[in-house]
Protein backbone atom coordinates (compact mmCIF):
# COMPACT_ATOMS: atom_id res chain seq x y z
CA UNK A 1 0.00 0.00 0.00
CA UNK A 2 1.29 3.06 -1.04
CA UNK A 3 0.38 6.24 0.98
CA UNK A 4 0.76 10.20 0.28
CA UNK A 5 0.88 12.19 2.96
CA UNK A 6 0.74 16.23 2.37
CA UNK A 7 1.24 18.77 4.68
CA UNK A 8 1.96 22.63 5.09
CA UNK A 9 -0.90 24.52 3.01
CA UNK A 10 -3.14 26.99 5.12
CA UNK A 11 -3.41 30.50 4.64
CA UNK A 12 -1.70 33.36 3.24
CA UNK A 13 -2.06 36.75 2.11
CA UNK A 14 -1.40 37.97 -1.46
CA UNK A 15 2.07 38.25 -2.14
CA UNK A 16 2.94 35.81 0.73
CA UNK A 17 4.43 32.81 0.60
CA UNK A 18 4.16 28.72 1.94
CA UNK A 19 5.34 25.65 1.15
CA UNK A 20 4.24 22.34 0.58
CA UNK A 21 5.50 18.86 1.28
CA UNK A 22 4.20 15.60 0.23
CA UNK A 23 6.30 12.63 1.85
CA UNK A 24 5.74 8.82 0.37
CA UNK A 25 5.60 5.78 2.37
CA UNK A 26 4.86 2.35 1.99
CA UNK A 27 6.56 -0.68 -0.11
CA UNK A 28 7.65 0.04 -3.19
CA UNK A 29 9.89 -0.32 -5.65
CA UNK A 30 10.46 2.94 -7.11
CA UNK A 31 8.74 6.50 -7.39
CA UNK A 32 9.19 8.43 -10.83
CA UNK A 33 7.40 11.27 -11.81
CA UNK A 34 6.21 13.40 -8.51
CA UNK A 35 3.71 16.30 -8.96
CA UNK A 36 1.23 18.82 -7.98
CA UNK A 37 -2.58 19.49 -8.80
CA UNK A 38 -4.57 21.81 -7.67
CA UNK A 39 -8.77 22.36 -7.79
CA UNK A 40 -10.68 25.68 -6.99
CA UNK A 41 -13.81 25.51 -6.23
CA UNK A 42 -15.98 24.96 -9.03
CA UNK A 43 -13.29 24.13 -11.04
CA UNK A 44 -11.50 20.94 -12.78
CA UNK A 45 -8.13 19.56 -11.32
CA UNK A 46 -5.14 21.29 -13.05
CA UNK A 47 -2.01 20.91 -13.40
CA UNK A 48 0.76 22.78 -11.13
CA UNK A 49 4.12 21.32 -11.55
CA UNK A 50 5.69 17.84 -12.14
CA UNK A 51 9.24 17.03 -11.87
CA UNK A 52 11.02 13.53 -13.26
CA UNK A 53 13.46 11.44 -11.53
CA UNK A 54 16.21 13.24 -13.22
CA UNK A 55 14.45 16.91 -11.63
CA UNK A 56 13.65 17.48 -14.91
CA UNK A 57 10.32 20.21 -14.51
CA UNK A 58 7.39 21.22 -16.26
CA UNK A 59 4.94 24.07 -14.57
CA UNK A 60 1.49 25.58 -15.63
CA UNK A 61 1.75 28.57 -16.89
CA UNK A 62 0.15 30.59 -14.31
CA UNK A 63 2.41 29.71 -11.82
CA UNK A 64 5.72 29.83 -13.86
CA UNK A 65 8.79 32.23 -11.58
CA UNK A 66 6.51 31.99 -8.57
CA UNK A 67 6.38 28.11 -8.17
CA UNK A 68 8.94 26.03 -7.40
CA UNK A 69 8.94 22.31 -7.47
CA UNK A 70 11.66 19.99 -5.59
CA UNK A 71 12.01 16.47 -4.51
CA UNK A 72 14.28 14.56 -1.71
CA UNK A 73 14.83 10.75 -3.19
CA UNK A 74 15.87 9.84 -0.29
CA UNK A 75 13.55 10.70 1.43
CA UNK A 76 10.34 10.02 -1.36
CA UNK A 77 9.39 13.05 -0.39
CA UNK A 78 8.31 16.27 -3.26
CA UNK A 79 7.82 20.19 -2.10
CA UNK A 80 6.22 23.16 -3.58
CA UNK A 81 7.59 26.56 -2.66
CA UNK A 82 4.64 29.14 -3.75
CA UNK A 83 5.84 32.63 -3.78
CA UNK A 84 4.34 35.60 -4.76
CA UNK A 85 0.97 34.24 -4.06
CA UNK A 86 -2.56 35.37 -5.71
CA UNK A 87 -6.03 34.80 -4.97
CA UNK A 88 -6.85 32.95 -7.81
CA UNK A 89 -3.69 30.20 -6.27
CA UNK A 90 -6.53 29.88 -3.87
CA UNK A 91 -7.77 25.68 -3.82
CA UNK A 92 -7.16 22.06 -2.66
CA UNK A 93 -3.70 20.99 -3.54
CA UNK A 94 -3.00 17.54 -4.27
CA UNK A 95 0.72 15.82 -4.59
CA UNK A 96 0.85 13.32 -7.23
CA UNK A 97 3.15 10.39 -7.87
CA UNK A 98 3.57 7.54 -10.48
CA UNK A 99 4.71 4.53 -8.21
CA UNK A 100 6.25 1.12 -9.53
CA UNK A 101 5.60 -1.65 -7.14
CA UNK A 102 7.76 -3.75 -9.49
CA UNK A 103 9.92 -3.09 -12.71
CA UNK A 104 6.73 -3.35 -14.11
CA UNK A 105 5.27 0.17 -15.46
CA UNK A 106 4.20 2.49 -12.45
CA UNK A 107 0.40 3.48 -11.53
CA UNK A 108 -0.73 6.85 -10.28
CA UNK A 109 -0.85 7.69 -6.11
CA UNK A 110 -2.55 10.89 -4.73
CA UNK A 111 -2.50 12.39 -1.81
CA UNK A 112 -5.70 13.67 0.16
CA UNK A 113 -5.31 17.22 -0.37
CA UNK A 114 -4.12 20.43 1.75
CA UNK A 115 -5.98 23.33 1.62
CA UNK A 116 -4.36 27.07 0.50
CA UNK A 117 -5.88 30.00 0.57
CA UNK A 118 -4.77 33.57 -0.40
CA UNK A 119 -6.52 36.30 0.93
CA UNK A 120 -6.41 39.55 -1.15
Amino acid sequence: QVQLVESGGGWAQAGGSLRLSCAASGVFFSINTMGWYRQAPGKQRELVATITTRDSTNYADSVKGRFTISRDNAKNTVYLQMNSLKPEDTGVYYCNADVSLSLQPGADYWGQGTQVTVSS
